[in-house]
């Protein structure tokens, strides 16, 4: 039964819905969107806290074997790619269109198993359509159509579905889930750290207008850590259940992640405006500024541009 045991899945939901909304609040509202830094900066949270876990013996971790290691690099591409690719995608996407497009990623490992590994059923296949069907219809019904957006989110796609596919094919060895949890982020954070400067991320920083404001760096100090514990709770929620258990959480939380956003939407406009106000520039339209003090947030209008 998938609620039997509801603790370990209510918290993943909990840290799911947080983190998503933590994230969301820093590329759409804050508008931080220099993913080398802040992905750089999620990755390097998480990698700290695996690692002082690890050697405090809260986890375990073994990295014997360099081969295994090394094998395990292109996956480590790919999670790079993910969220990178993901990070662009939400500063300009609603939650429920990117989570929609996110979802379709099964297309790719519903026609790899299809196709190569002959094991899909009808059902599966039934069920994958309707997701394409309804990743492709969004672009031609969304309104405040964004293709950078959407190609981002495209990315995002084909990342997710190929590194679902890398670990289907790969060999596990010795490696388990938090070992090459652990691997991705010390190859995430020697990526984008060294990606940073060239990207152009690390000076157009310094121009950020709440770069000294304490919510900022309050919401990226939570953004690392409900991103490490929503790691945790993965990996001991897939360790503790069935693969069609945890399918069943993680569709739990998408649905409530989907309420959430609507919800969110409705009672307070301001928040769809802030993230759609860099892409109407020359509408006039509300928009949120945070005062000096950093206690409350003011809505502002604005003048068409010119």
């Amino acid at each position: 039964m998938y609620l039997k045991r509801p603790a370990g899945g209510l918290a993943f939901c909990l840290f799911y819905l947080a983190s998503s909304f933590t994230n969301k609040y820093v590329l759409s509202v804050l508008q931080f969107t220099y993913p080398t830094l802040f992905q750089g900066w999620q990755t390097l949270v998480g990698g700290l806290l695996l690692h002082i876990s690890w050697k405090l013996g809260w986890v375990e971790i073994n990295l014997c074997s360099r081969s295994e290691i090394l094998s395990w690099l292109p996956a480590s591409v790919l999670f790079v790619g993910i969220i990178y690719s993901g990070s662009r995608a939400l500063s300009r996407l609603p939650i429920p269109v990117f989570l929609t497009v996110h979802n379709a990623a099964e297309v790719i490992t519903c026609g790899f198993q299809k196709f190569v590994q002959k094991e899909t059923s009808h059902l599966k296949v039934c069920s994958v359509l309707f997701l394409l069907a309804a990743a492709v219809c969004l672009p031609l019904c969304d309104s405040q159509f964004d293709p950078n957006g959407y190609l981002w989110a495209l990315i995002h796609l084909i990342c997710v579905g190929a590194y679902k596919i890398f670990h289907k094919l790969w060999k596990p060895g010795s490696l388990s889930d938090l070992d090459q949890q652990y691997i991705n982020y010390v190859f995430s954070v020697v990526l984008l750290a060294s990606a940073s400067h060239p990207a152009g991320d690390l000076l157009s920083a310094l121009d950020f207008p709440f770069l000294y404001f304490y919510r900022f760096h309050s919401s990226c100090c939570a953004s690392g850590l409900l991103g490490f514990f929503l790691m945790l709770h993965t990996v001991k929620l897939k360790s503790s259940t069935t693969s069609g258990q945890y399918a069943a959480w993680s569709f739990l939380a998408k649905i409530l992640h989907f309420m959430q956003d609507c919800l969110k939407i409705s009672a307070h406009p301001t928040w769809k405006n802030c993230a759609a106000a860099s892409q109407n520039p020359g509408l006039e339209r509300e928009i949120c500024v945070l005062d000096p003090s950093g206690l409350y947030w003011q809505e502002l209008f604005v003048a068409p541009d010119g």
